[in-house]
């Protein structure tokens, strides 16, 4: 099957409502709604798992180091296999390597769910799950992440990115409140069997896609990466990881976001460590009010995924410079609430920068990067992303242990908020812009008295 077949086979769809269509026009796409659903599910599975697997280790250790150390075990693979895996991604086929995540995951969950029903669960065997889970899922991300491009079009793909944004939002959104209810009634173990139940959805919808393979011919630059690499100078590419890396470095809208996200990645993916910490030591409201709090961040992420999935404008780095800024801004305003319900209201606005942020940053680093290297560059953003949370977790988890939650809180939006404004200041230099002065006048309308001739 050619490249062009593949990627319009399924392309459209006439059961779909059409006001649907034109606000999600990658929602025509069959295969993409296969995928989206099965996303949804598993999604929803994770974060449950998420959610009880923090709870227990806290139940465990009375520590919130020991649960930084949990999310460190978790990403710092990524660390060292992001950038193969992305190498993976554009040299093998996607869905294969995919359905074999998915199981893997699933027997993970598993072993993790026995061994804490069984009752002989230590918190070694958390990190070691952990750690194995982390491998998996450091071939699993950059891999995905890159099938969504293979399985739309490039003008559907930032819609695309929106609404996979969406699906995981609602599954954070749902999961730990799920999960709550199941660690307050039944216990963690079965949380986590839910969990390696819920694989069974993305295995059935990526064996129920068709045409997704596409042809490996002679590498083809989309037009976003051919109008960046000419106006650069890029070199010609050449195998390996090397290319990618050096495509990054020479692509500025792809580099700078890469810079930021990995700023905010450090303290954002260890937010539910700080929220469990919020939870424990200050609100004392338990399990179930940390699903409570993890519930509504979900909730404004979902806002923030469906009014990026609607934006029609082109992505400039302006957009992902000021969606930074707005998510600084909401942190620092919940670490200054002063009280649990001013603090769970700007959870909401957490949620929804946050997403607005991340998506706005892969989207335009997807867009901006040629074809065949979209793979390799995909691992390095999650490398950054997911890398840079492995190392801030412990940090968060001692920031929250010993200084309080609301300090952690604090350092997570200030720093990140320093880096956002060298990087903006670096980019207006680069551009020669600065800031000035425009005069302008206004015209007041004025009664007067006229002659009635």
């Amino acid at each position: 099957m050619s490249s062009t077949a593949a990627n319009t086979v399924h392309l459209s769809d006439p059961a779909l409502p059409q006001h649907v269509s034109r606000t999600f026009p990658s929602l025509a796409n069959r295969n993409f709604r296969l995928l989206l659903s099965g996303l949804l599910i598993s999604g929803t599975g994770g974060w449950i798992q998420r959610i009880a697997q923090d709870w227990l280790v806290l139940t465990l250790t009375d520590s919130p180091t020991a649960v930084g150390i949990t999310t460190a075990c978790q990403f710092l693979p990524t660390l060292a296999f992001g950038l193969h895996s992305g190498l993976l991604a554009d040299r093998f086929p996607k869905r294969a390597i995919l359905l074999t995540t998915q199981v893997a995951m699933s027997l993970t969950a598993g072993v993790l769910a026995l061994l804490t029903l069984s009752g002989r669960i230590e918190v070694w065997h958390v990190f070691l799950l952990a750690g194995v889970l982390g491998v998996v899922t450091a071939v699993d991300n950059p891999v995905r992440q890159s099938f969504v491009s293979e399985v739309v079009e490039g003008p559907q793909l930032p819609n695309a990115i929106s609404l996979v944004s969406c699906t995981f939002q609602i599954g954070a959104m749902a999961g730990p409140v799920i999960g709550g209810v199941l660690m307050s009634t039944v216990g963690a173990g079965y949380a986590f069997a839910v969990n390696a139940l819920t694989f069974v959805a993305p295995v059935t919808a990526l064996l129920l896609m068709r045409g997704t393979q596409r042809a490996r011919s002679a590498p083809v630059r989309s037009k976003p990466a051919a109008d960046a690499a000419e106006t650069l100078g890029a070199e010609p590419a050449t195998p390996g990881i090397r290319e990618g890396l050096h495509y990054a470095l020479r692509t500025p809208t792809v580099l700078w976001p890469v810079v930021m996200v990995g700023a905010f990645g450090f303290f954002t993916i260890s937010l539910p460590v700080t929220l469990a910490a919020f939870a424990k030591d200050e609100f004392h409201s338990g399990a179930s009010g940390l699903g409570l709090l993890n519930g509504v961040v979900a909730v404004g992420a979902l806002a923030g995924a469906l009014t990026t999935a609607r934006r029609s404008k082109p992505l400039r780095l302006r957009t992902v410079g000021l969606a930074a800024w707005a998510l600084a801004s909401a942190m620092l305003l919940a670490a200054a609430a002063p009280n649990q319900i001013s603090f769970t209201l700007l959870l909401v606005l957490v949620g929804a920068a946050n997403l607005g942020f991340l998506t706005s940053a892969q989207s335009l680093v997807q867009l901006a990067t040629a074809d065949h290297l979209r793979g390799r560059i995909v691992g390095l953003y999650m490398l950054v992303f997911i890398g840079s949370g492995a190392l801030g977790g412990p940090v968060v988890g001692l920031l929250a242990e010993h200084f309080g939650p609301r300090i952690g809180l604090l350092v997570s939006g200030v720093v990140p908020a320093v880096v956002t404004i060298l990087v903006c200041r670096h980019l207006a230099h680069a551009a020669s812009l600065r800031i000035g002065l425009t005069a302008f006048s206004v015209r007041v309308v004025r009664p007067s008295l006229l002659p009635r001739s």
